[in-house]
C-alpha cells in the first residue's frame, strides 16, 4: 500500500495542547497496555523532559515516538515509545516515523549515537536504519527485547589533491 501524506512535528510536553497530549497518551495506552496486554508504568515520568515526534493528517494523531536527549557528552539520544495507530498500519508510517527521528535525532545530537530499546521481533526494522544488536535479550514487562544503538555517521574528509 502507499504511503501517505502526513505533517510532522517535534514539542516538547509543555507546548502540546491538553488534546494533543491526551490522544498522544491515549493512543500510546491502547497498543502498549490494552493491545499488548502489558501492565506496565506508561507514564514513567521521561515524557516531562522528552520531545514528542508526531505524524499528522488533518490533525490526526497517525505515529509517534519520544526522543530523550543525551544524558552526557558520551552518552546516546535514545528513541522510544516508537508506536502507529492500530487504524493506520499498513501504510509504512513506522518508516517514515524512524525516518523523522533519526533524522531530529541528527540535528538536534549530531555528536551522539542513537539508542533505543526494540522489542525483539522488530530487530530487523530497526537493523534496516542502522541499528545494530548492543545487548542479548532480556524481558521488560514480559516481552522480549534487546538494545540496539546507530552509530553516528562521520563523514571523511575530502582529499585535496
Amino acid at each position: 500500500m502507499a504511503s501517505i501524506p502526513y505533517t510532522a512535528d517535534l514539542k516538547g510536553l509543555h507546548e502540546l495542547s491538553p488534546r494533543e497530549l491526551y490522544d498522544l497518551l491515549k493512543m500510546r495506552v491502547d497498543v502498549f497496555v490494552v493491545e499488548q496486554n502489558c501492565a506496565y508504568p506508561e507514564l514513567d515520568g521521561k515524557d516531562i523532559d522528552a520531545l514528542h515526534l508526531r505524524l499528522l493528517e488533518n490533525g490526526e494523531l497517525l505515529a509517534s515516538a519520544r526522543i530523550l536527549k543525551p544524558r552526557g557528552l558520551q552518552d546516546p539520544s535514545k528513541i522510544g515509545r516508537v508506536v502507529v495507530s492500530p487504524a493506520h498500519r499498513g501504510r509504512r508510517l513506522g518508516d517514515a516515523l524512524m525516518s523523522e527521528a533519526i533524522s531530529a535525532c541528527g540535528r538536534l545530537y549530531p555528536a551522539s549515537p542513537i539508542a533505543l530499546s526494540a522489542q525483539a521481533h522488530l530487530q530487523r526494522f530497526y537493523e534496516s536504519f542502522g541499528f545494530s544488536a548492543a545487548s542479548g535479550e532480556y524481558l521488560e514487562d514480559g516481552i522480549p527485547h534487546l538494545d540496539m544503538v546507530r552509530q553516528v555517521s562521520i563523514r571523511p574528509a575530502s582529499i585535496l589533491s
